[in-house]
């Protein structure tokens, strides 16, 4: 399992450093500067420049990228220029990842209860009413743009049926994860439990097959004819075997958590990581822009190293030697 663990952290290794150069160059390709926005025609061209000129934005592109990489490795991610001008990107970004981290902690455990027990539930009960209501919740969920599906939930419950906020959150500085979490849970609940609904279908159609899929195998049929309940084959076999696949998604829906979601928080109004990136595109905030997007994307990486940890734990055979 080290040996594992350890190969995979050197693989990762330059595909950060290729990662961390396409978000760069993104960056760059965007039209446009941080200082865009300040031109009027009153603006003095060369107090722009100067501007420009002091955030090293009329270098090259390379001497930018190596630039960045060296402040990256000293802890410096650079200044805000829009978004909250002055404050530091580290500082930024911290004052919203707790929103998304409480929020997207909630959305997580409610997506895998919600998946796993429809599943669960249509597979005992397969070509029933049941059944087949569950597979076209699913299959319309996946249907229907999420953000239409966002605007349904929002209009509902916090306008038609006032139980949910319409934005904000309770997260108060100097207090503790698990105080906030409680505080923000009124805040975080709604777009949570959305995002949720919304995300059950890929798990619940993979978990649902591989049950119907198990339930043919040969040694359950050896099972019962041993005279072994359904039930118990169910409990001790079935489950294991076909929990296995949905184990190496887990690594993902872990350090997704920290993405934050764009759509859901800008629509509920939600202050976390994705409302932040939206509002650093529209400011053209590139110091924010590249940190949250190499944030995502050493995230992508570290779940695939995750969920590659958590395969090889429940699963031996298919450990690397």
């Amino acid at each position: 399992m080290a040996k594992t663990i350890l190969r995979r952290i050197l693989i990762m290794l330059p595909q950060l450093i290729l990662v961390s150069l396409l978000i760069f160059m993104l960056a760059q390709l965007m039209p446009g500067d941080p200082f865009y926005g300040n031109l009027n025609p009153n603006s003095d061209p060369a107090t722009i420049e100067r501007m420009r000129h002091a955030a090293g934005l009329d270098l090259p592109w390379y001497e930018q990228y190596i630039r960045w990489v060296e402040h990256i490795f000293q802890g410096d991610f650079g200044t805000s220029y829009t978004v909250n001008r002055g404050w530091s990107v580290t500082r930024v970004i911290g004052s919203r990842i707790w929103p998304t981290l409480s929020m997207g902690v909630i959305a997580v455990i409610l997506t895998y209860l919600l998946a796993i027990s429809q599943a669960l539930l249509a597979a005992r009960h397969e070509n029933k009413w049941i059944d087949r209501a569950l597979v076209v919740w699913n299959t319309l969920t996946s249907a229907v743009p999420s953000f239409v599906f966002y605007f349904v939930m929002m209009v509902l419950f916090v306008y038609l049926l006032p139980l949910f906020p319409s934005s904000g959150t309770g997260i108060e500085d100097g207090q503790s994860f698990i105080v906030n979490f409680f505080n923000n849970l009124r805040y975080a609940f709604l777009p949570a439990l959305t995002i949720a609904l919304f995300s059950t279908n890929s798990i619940f159609q993979y978990l649902r097959s591989n049950l119907l899929d198990q339930q043919a195998q040969d040694y359950v049929r050896t099972a019962r004819a041993k005279g072994v309940s359904m039930k118990l084959v169910f409990r001790k076999h079935i489950l294991r075997n076909a929990f296995l696949p949905i184990a190496s998604g887990i690594g993902y829906s872990i350090t997704g958590v920290l993405g934050g979601a764009i759509f859901a928080e800008t629509i509920f109004g939600y202050p976390g990581i994705g409302a932040l990136f939206v509002q650093a595109l529209t400011g053209r905030d590139y110091t924010i822009i590249t940190a949250l997007m190499l944030l995502q994307g050493t995230l992508s990486l570290l779940g695939g190293l995750l969920s590659d940890i958590i395969s090889a734990w429940v699963d031996p055979r298919i450990r690397v030697k």
